[in-house]
């Protein structure tokens, strides 16, 4: 077959093959799945390549000038690259990008050399290289294409010719780390990559520029491997962030994503960071980040929790809430609970409820910026790829959220089960709480006692109803201020409020919508108001069980606990320091209790 010689190449010439070899991969995403064990054994790099090449050719476009394309390519690859592999190639084209000419058009020995000098941009990136991975695979074909400059000057020939190098490196990882030798399986990432030339080469073959663009991606459906590898997970959560405008230098920051984790990546340069890193405490690895620059992205995945739904799940049924539900950490971990968090901002800078800052972080920022801070429901994408993992692994879902009334998320929880349901047979209920915090939180303990007992995904839903119409929550409000500064109270109600000293008592209504359920003078008389309300609705009905929530004032929240006690006979679930967002919105200083009646 003979192919036209290219021996310059323009930006539309990279655009295109970058699309093809983009294409390939999409095609072959379930495989690359299906063989992920290494860093962690959590079945998403495919997914991960995916939305990073996705996320380029959502943000580029064909352009005459090499340079331009090259340096668009990787812009759009720092800001969307998802997971250890995204930001890897994420950080090997901006390397190609930093090392290219500024020409429209490049020659054989200047692209190799660009290709070859990426190399040490990416091994700079990852604070503890390994080998047998993405990178040597890579490396080993930018050596190939370097060593060939000066004997080779078509393009077309090149890329065919690198093939067998890079099958032969691929094949070589599974004999260079002992986790894939265990698997019988070569490197994911690198897999990927070598997809990703692959689809190159067969564009050179056989592909016109109108097909190629026409082609729409589908990823076939395959068995997983044997999921008895169990890698050890030192670190729980696998970060990620974009920090812009970053006034630190490289150095200072791995030397905190170290000394708080691993896996660090670190791509991009000041003007844009993109960071990869495995830790247990990013809270406080963004407290410290803060002040670097403007947090404009993070993405937070529980890897414990995707090992437990991969190799030991409790039930058959997943259930899933967000962070407003205020249930401690350890009921979550108990019932193996999957929570999404909801956005927070200060500024611009991007937090995730629970995750990325916690309600001690919380208080204090609030005491130190100026601008008063804001949310945004999960989006439809976070439910997606978590409704899809867990599609894999249980027989049904129960997806329970904040109230309707209250927060658009439920809508984008729905759309989302819609999507995944109309591609897999597992059914995903999503359920409308009509309450938020420990209105919420009850919910799903109750929901998840129901799970852990047996009890079929058709009667908990049907009982939901009865569980709702007997869940209350009554909070005291220390001050009207946040809200007002929240937008939930109108100025002139609040100044009307302080003027006249009053503190609100909300509830929420049977429909999920809040409710001022009565008001007092002080602060300690809301306090007996609210239990006064508690025992006269206990009088005819036992408490199953009862949560005690606040914002930073312990010394209600004991007051509450020790009334309780004695008018329910029983400990609370918890006594909880509420979430952030929910802090945001009802004050610093409220205080709640919320029960359950049967």
């Amino acid at each position: 077959m003979n192919i036209d010689p290219i021996r310059e190449l323009d930006g539309r010439n990279l655009y295109y093959t970058f699309v093809a070899g983009a294409k390939r991969v999409f095609e072959h995403q379930a495989e690359i799945n299906r063989i992920n064990v290494f860093p962690v054994n959590d079945k998403d790099t495919g997914t991960n390549l995916v939305a990073t090449l996705q996320a380029i050719l959502d943000n580029t476009s064909p352009n005459k000038s090499y340079k331009t394309t090259a340096d668009n390519i990787a812009e759009a690859a720092l800001i969307g690259a998802r997971g250890n592999s995204g930001i890897i190639f994420a950080q090997f084209l901006y390397g190609l990008s930093m090392e290219t000419v500024n020409e429209d058009k490049i020659k054989m020995p200047d692209f190799a050399s660009s290709v070859n000098n990426s190399i040490t941009y990416i091994y700079d990136a990852i604070s503890n290289p390994v080998e047998g991975t993405m990178l040597t695979v890579i490396r080993d074909w930018a050596e190939y294409i370097h060593s060939n400059k000066d004997l080779i000057s078509d393009f077309n020939q090149i890329f065919l010719s690198s093939l067998e190098t890079l099958k032969k490196s691929l094949f070589e990882t599974t004999g260079k780390l002992k986790v894939l030798s265990k698997a019988n399986v070569v490197d994911a990432g690198a897999k990927g990559f070598v997809l990703f030339i692959e689809g190159i080469i067969d564009f050179i073959k056989n592909g016109n520029i109108q097909e190629l663009m026409a082609q729409n991606h589908t990823s076939a459906e395959l068995p997983l491997i044997n999921e008895n590898i169990e890698n050890e997970i030192t670190y729980r959560y696998c970060t990620e962030a974009v920090i812009k405008n970053f006034s630190w230098n490289s150095k200072q920051l791995k030397d905190l994503l170290e000394k708080n984790g691993d896996s660090v990546v670190v791509a991009g340069s000041s003007k844009m960071q993109r960071l990869h890193f495995h830790t247990n405490h990013p809270d406080q690895v963004f407290q410290e980040l803060k002040d670097s620059g403007t947090i404009t992205f993070q993405k937070i995945d529980d890897m414990v929790r995707q090992n437990e739904m991969a190799i030991a799940p409790k039930a058959k049924i997943a259930l899933v809430t967000d962070s407003t539900c205020d249930l401690p950490q350890e009921i979550l971990d108990h019932y193996q609970i999957n929570m999404i968090p909801i956005n927070l901002y200060f500024g611009q800078n991007h937090y995730l409820d629970r995750l990325t800052i916690q309600h001690d972080q919380f208080y204090e920022m609030l005491d130190s910026n100026a601008e008063f801070p804001v949310t945004s429901q999960c989006n439809t994408q976070s439910f997606e790829k978590l409704y899809n993992r867990l599609a894999d692994y249980y027989d049904a879902v129960i997806s329970i959220h904040l109230s309707e009334k209250l927060s658009g998320t439920i809508n984008n929880a729905i759309k989302a089960a819609d999507k995944i349901s109309s591609t897999k047979s597992t059914p995903i209920h999503v359920i409308d709480s009509k309450g938020v915090s420990g209105a919420l939180g009850l919910q799903v303990l109750k929901i998840a006692e129901a799970i852990a007992s047996g009890i079929q995904t058709s009667e908990i839903i049907e009982s939901l109803k009865v569980w709702q119409n007997n869940t209350n929550i009554f909070v005291s409000v220390k001050t009207l201020k946040y809200m007002v500064k929240g937008g939930r109270v109108s100025h002139t109600k609040g100044i009307i409020a302080r003027l006249l000293n009053i503190n609100p008592i909300i509830s929420l209504g049977k429909d999920g919508k809040s409710l001022v359920f009565g008001k007092t003078y002080t602060h300690k008389s809301n306090l007996k108001l609210v239990m006064k309300t508690v025992a006269k609705l206990t009088e005819q009905k036992n408490v199953w069980k009862y949560i005690i929530l606040h914002a930073n004032n312990p010394e209600a929240a004991n007051w509450y606990k020790s009334q309780m006690k004695k008018l329910s006979k029983q400990e609370p679930v918890a006594v909880v320091n509420i979430s952030p967002v929910i802090a945001m919105h009802a004050g610093v200083g409220t205080a709640a209790v919320a029960l359950i009646t049967e």
